[in-house]
């Protein structure tokens, strides 16, 4: 006991290092491990704030890169109908003006012609995309084109604008790409492009004998309504490049904050490797040093 004494204090200081760098060395390969400074947010310190704020803003970010994805797509498939729909437009002005030029038009053939066109354009312009309407504003569960009133099948020349066939809402398209930008991508199908296209095709199915200048109407609108198709595509067209842009940016944002974030949490392996060696040496040269107080004994310096 008495060497025990006389030995305790500076025994106790060893073994209280040794175990804080026993400890030490546990955490390290812990980091050595995981690649992490902590598993836990507690082991983050004053860092742990900045981790999670970076962690919320990646998962708002993420929300607005998926919304933006899926109005690209809706713009996507709006574009297809808008083309087919100038496709059809120009197949329309091409049948009148040939009707306007021949000798002896058949207008019985003419009529039929229009009808079908008429019922293509409302076909196109009731498009649906993951399971509503297009064209209808915000009301997507509506059918935005109705021409089965009679109201509307009555047309005569000269005629005037004519929506009433638009069972929509003028509340256009949007999206939400960032906290500070909004995107409107819609077009309705009562916009003056569609509404002229389906005046004059309308003029042609339901007026018969057809006159001159009902065919001059007809052809005159058709022209205007190719002039203002162009103007949808180009609206269509800048919108679908915003939306790009900015989930573009969005996607960017992500990297850089989950850089900064994986520097943070995370730890230099090689450096952690290193270090653990250091404290590796340390411990080993602690407990050689307990071992060597451990084993005085004053009874062998009084032999």
């Amino acid at each position: 006991m008495l060497s025990r004494v006389a030995t305790f204090a500076n025994a106790d200081q060893m073994v209280a290092a040794a175990l804080r760098t026993q400890s030490t060395m546990a955490n390290q390969q812990i980091q050595e491990a995981s690649g992490l400074v902590s598993s836990d947010f507690g082991g983050l310190g004053s860092s742990s704030q900045q981790v999670l704020n970076l962690q919320v803003s990646v998962t708002r970010s993420q929300s607005y890169i998926d919304a933006a994805t899926l109005a690209n797509g809706k713009v996507e498939v709006m574009y297809s109908a808008v083309n087919s729909i100038a496709d059809l437009i120009t197949e329309f002005r091409t049948l009148l003006t040939s009707a306007s030029n021949a000798a002896s038009t058949d207008a019985a053939s003419v009529t039929q012609s229009a009808q079908s066109m008429l019922e293509q354009m409302t076909s196109l312009l009731n498009t649906q995309y993951n399971a509503g309407y297009l064209f209808s504003g915000s009301d997507t569960k509506t059918a935005p084109v109705d021409i089965s009133s009679a109201t509307y099948a009555a047309a005569t020349s000269p005629s005037s604008a004519d929506t009433s066939y638009y069972q929509g809402n003028s509340h256009l398209a949007s999206v939400r790409v960032s906290d500070s930008q909004t995107v409107s991508y819609g077009v309705t199908a009562d916009s003056t492009a569609f509404e002229q296209a389906m005046r004059a095709m309308n003029l042609v199915a339901n007026n018969s004998p057809l006159s001159t200048d009902t065919l001059n109407e007809a052809l005159d609108l058709a022209v205007g309504a190719i002039d203002s198709i162009g103007v949808v595509q180009t609206r269509l067209s800048n919108a679908a490049s915003s939306i790009a842009k900015a989930s573009s940016y969005q996607t960017e944002y992500q990297s850089y904050a989950e850089t900064l974030g994986s520097d943070l949490t995370g730890v230099d392996v090689a450096a952690v490797t290193a270090k653990l060696s250091t404290y590796q040496a340390q411990l080993t040269a602690s407990y050689s040093a307990i071992a060597k107080v451990q084993s005085l004994n004053l009874a062998s310096y009084l032999a």
